[in-house]
């Protein structure tokens, strides 16, 4: 079959690689119709690459039709369309037990002390081949795949993989009171949809970012804009907004590559260069992430607030301001989605023709598979108005 894969920092290929086959009684082929590049695959195109191995499968929003299944699945058969998960859950675990699916015990990647496995997504989390490809093997899949009837189109439903029930988990962990205030950093497609979700809730919701094409949409959804390029100092932009105070949550939607940081972004890319077996441990035990957005985050949320971060970081030794943080008595939530967790409750809102949250306006790029490479590239380096990247094989 064809498969994205990686070869090193920004080359991504597409290639023929082995037809994935069942392995297990609790695993499922589904043929992929269509998957989508992430922001934190971007992570892998431009920074993990210690944690990679030439030729690795990517991608971990995925959505096709079932193939085969193995002995021990039950709730989907050949023929079902389903939407994967991007993390990898047994679902009857201790972890699971308590719906924390990204925790599972089951798939616990514990050579490396991580959560549990996810597709396309590194050696830290299990080296699992990922979907964007023709055909994926999906493990678990007695309790993973979720299905979706058929008819409507995949963008209404594919978002199930990972950014809706990770939008939708950033605005549960951010506590938002009742007819509170949230400010949303950074407004790309996981920033899009938790100020969208917000709002939908009932929540006054501004978004910050810098990018033209991002702020457009983001109004076009209702919702209110800070430009991070044309004010000087963004927390007080916000702070303006809700009468001094600053907003009751804050949402994190940037993560390890955020803009404004210079000396991380100079630690990333020397760390980028070094042979991986130096890189790979000074990744796990240094400071390499840009910590700007956090810190505006932080600095943004009112006295008492809460800081929900979906944005991916990466490092282990990171600054982080505990005099501040200490003195306004800040609440901070974070981690994985849990994606099964959110799932029933957003089926119904994709399912609605009125499509409360604007799920099919989201995609800016739909591409064939073949033409990955080229959607990394624009989507990496914000080009062409790009904000989301959907792949067809």
């Amino acid at each position: 079959m064809k498969a994205v894969t990686w070869h090193g920092k920004r080359d991504i290929r597409v290639e023929e690689v082995t037809d994935p086959i069942i392995k297990e009684p609790t695993d499922a082929i589904i043929k992929v119709t269509t998957t989508a590049i992430c922001g934190s695959d971007l992570h892998l195109y431009e920074i993990m690459g210690p944690f990679l191995n030439e030729g690795d499968v990517l991608g971990h929003e995925t959505m096709g039709i079932v193939q085969e299944v193995g002995a021990d699945v039950a709730h989907i058969e050949p023929g079902d369309r389903v939407v994967i998960p991007f993390n990898v859950s047994c679902g009857h675990c201790h972890m699971c037990g308590l719906k924390l699916f990204a925790q599972c015990e089951t798939t616990q990647v514990r050579d490396h002390g991580m959560g549990a496995a996810l597709f396309g997504y590194t050696r830290l989390y299990g080296a699992v081949p990922g979907g964007q490809a023709e055909y994926l093997r999906v493990p678990q899949a007695q309790f993973g795949p979720i299905k979706v009837p058929d008819g409507p189109p995949d963008e209404r439903f594919v978002y199930l993989s990972d950014v809706l029930p990770t939008a939708w988990q950033a605005v549960e962990y951010a506590d938002i009171p009742d007819v509170g205030t949230v400010a949303v950093f950074g407004l790309g497609p996981i920033g899009q949809m938790c100020a969208r979700i917000a709002k939908h809730l009932g929540h006054w919701v501004v978004g910050i970012d810098g990018v033209p094409e991002r702020l457009e949409m983001a109004r076009r959804h209702g919702i209110r804009v800070v430009d991070a390029s044309e004010v000087d100092d963004v927390p007080e932009a916000v702070r303006e907004l809700t009468g001094g105070r600053g907003p009751d949550s804050v949402i994190d939607a940037v993560g390890m590559e955020a803009h404004g940081s210079p000396v991380a972004k100079l630690t990333q890319t020397v760390t980028g260069l070094l042979p991986d077996m130096i890189a790979a441990p000074l990744m796990t035990t240094a400071g390499v992430d840009r910590m700007a957005a956090l810190h505006q985050c932080i600095d943004t949320v009112r006295r008492g607030g809460t800081i929900s971060v979906s944005g991916v970081y990466g490092g282990m030794a990171d600054p982080m301001p505990m005099l501040r943080m200490f003195d306004k008595g800040v609440t901070m939530r974070m981690g994985q989605a849990h994606v099964r967790r959110w799932t029933n409750e957003l089926l119904p809102l994709v399912l609605d023709e009125s499509d409360p949250l604007g799920v099919m306006d989201l995609a800016t790029h739909r591409l064939p598979l073949e033409q990955a490479p080229h959607g990394y590239e624009i989507f990496q380096k914000k080009q062409d108005g790009a904000i989301k990247v959907l792949l067809n094989p």
